[in-house]
């Protein structure tokens, strides 16, 4: 006769596989009879289940590598613009007449309204004319997001001291609190991408939401202190109030410095391009952060590199309609040869190149395009000509480029530039003449 086998089951905790904690076993001494031993504390399990309302689930291996200093950098942000925001808050609601037996609600009300309807227009205005630059330059407008949002604050603290400009002022502060809001929220999203290793962009912004409530809370405590502490003191109150804006200003740095970036933007291609033809290596999403031009490039100009100067003197979309008799007549020439088979045209003028994209053009067309561009530009020294040189290193070199991009973890589908809003239609005709 064959004994009872022994049944034993036992309980795991935990949002993913490689994550899981065994919590309880229990064991079948008899049909009827069971024991039950529990693994870890109760405590344990709490703090566990505390956790996960604020990292994504599957936590690290679900996210990159880059998201933890970034979100720490992100919440010390945060957390001195809340500060900040009570200080600026106290002085524009003493500045509307909050508190003065003279002060009327409609009044009041009126200089509120203007207030918003000046941001409310002009985040409409921005997003018409760089709502699709934003994708390409997530690091850029990132940092020139929150430099609008110190300057907005700095408006409202600094309304009170002209009674006369006031409504002026505060609207200049909307104003660039609605470019605030229009970047960053477009940014954060490309960076949500980013993070999202499982297809989990969802849940790592949901989770996003949990950290800034509690710094939001956080935040609003300590600049009420603050307030308090400070008021009738206008030297504290700016002494504060600059001391956050420059800690706020270097933890923004600081965040989009922790940034490694896997899509391609027209710099980060410039800086792949020209150490690959350098080297014949591509370089890790880490290195070229470590490179790239984070703040406008106004302000950097002065020393700019070799990558910066490439790249912008490449010019993707341009109209054809633009260009004059003898200009049409050589793009005419080149479209029935060296680009015979490419949805795209390539024209050099005083050191710039223009492309021209086929209206039937893909992504991975635009990115070829703009690669052939780059080398051209980096040709442009050499005395022979640079569009058959330029389709020479193409034909040779292209297909590994991109197979290595791929292999070093590059998404190398398409490339992040402003939209490509003129295209052009060519074809070549046979000519059949009728012999007699």
């Amino acid at each position: 006769m064959e004994a009872p086998s022994q049944v034993v089951v036992e309980e795991w905790n935990g949002t993913a596989s490689s994550k899981l904690s065994k919590t309880a076993t229990i064991t079948a001494v008899s049909s009827t009879q069971f024991t039950i031993s529990r693994h870890g504390s109760r405590f344990n399990h709490v703090s566990n289940r505390f956790i996960q309302a604020f990292v994504p689930e599957g936590f690290p291996s679900s996210v990159t590598p880059d998201y933890v200093p970034f979100q720490v950098w992100d919440l010390l942000q945060g957390l001195s613009t809340y500060v900040r925001m009570m200080l600026s808050t106290q002085a524009l609601l003493s500045a509307i007449g909050v508190g003065e037996k003279t002060a009327t609600v409609i009044g009041a009300t009126f200089q509120w309204f203007l207030r918003d309807l000046s941001g409310m227009l002009g985040g409409i205005l921005f997003t018409f004319y760089q709502g699709s630059n934003l994708d390409s330059n997530a690091k850029m407008w990132r940092l020139v997001a929150d430099l609008m949002n110190d300057l907005g604050m700095l408006m409202d603290l600094v309304s009170p001291l002209f009674p006369s400009a006031f409504v002026f002022i505060v609207c200049i502060g909307s104003l660039s609190r609605s470019f605030t809001g229009v970047a960053s929220g477009a940014t954060r999203a490309a960076l949500t991408q980013h993070f999202a290793l499982q297809n989990n962009a969802a849940d790592i912004s949901a989770k996003e939401g949990s950290q800034e409530t509690v710094a939001t809370m956080i935040g609003m405590a300590l600049g009420m202190l603050l307030a308090h502490i400070t008021m009738g003191h206008s030297v504290a109150i700016w002494f504060s109030f600059l001391s956050l804006t420059v800690f706020h200003m270097y933890a923004n740095y600081k965040a989009v410095r922790c940034l490694s970036l896997t899509t391609l933007n027209c710099e980060r291609g410039s800086i792949l391009l020209l150490h690959y033809m350098e080297t014949g290596q591509i370089l890790s999403p880490k290195q070229v952060s470590i490179t790239e031009h984070i703040l406008p490039l106004w302000i950097t100009s002065w020393k700019s590199t070799k990558t910066t100067y490439l790249y912008r003197r490449v010019y993707l979309g341009a109209r054809i309609s633009s260009f004059n008799g003898l200009e049409l007549q050589e793009i005419i020439q080149a479209a029935g040869s060296h680009y015979k088979n490419a949805k795209y045209l390539l024209h050099e003028k005083k050191g710039f190149i223009r492309v021209i994209m086929h209206k039937d053009s893909t992504a991975g067309d635009v990115l070829q395009a703009y690669i052939h561009a780059l080398v051209m530009a980096d040709l442009l020294d050499m005395k022979s000509s640079v569009h058959l040189e330029s389709q020479s290193w193409m034909d040779r070199h292209y297909k590994v480029f991109s197979l290595k991009l791929q292999s070093s973890g590059w998404k190398s589908e398409r490339l992040l530039t402003p939209s490509i809003i003129w295209r052009a239609n060519w074809r070549h005709d046979t000519l059949n003449r009728k012999v007699d």
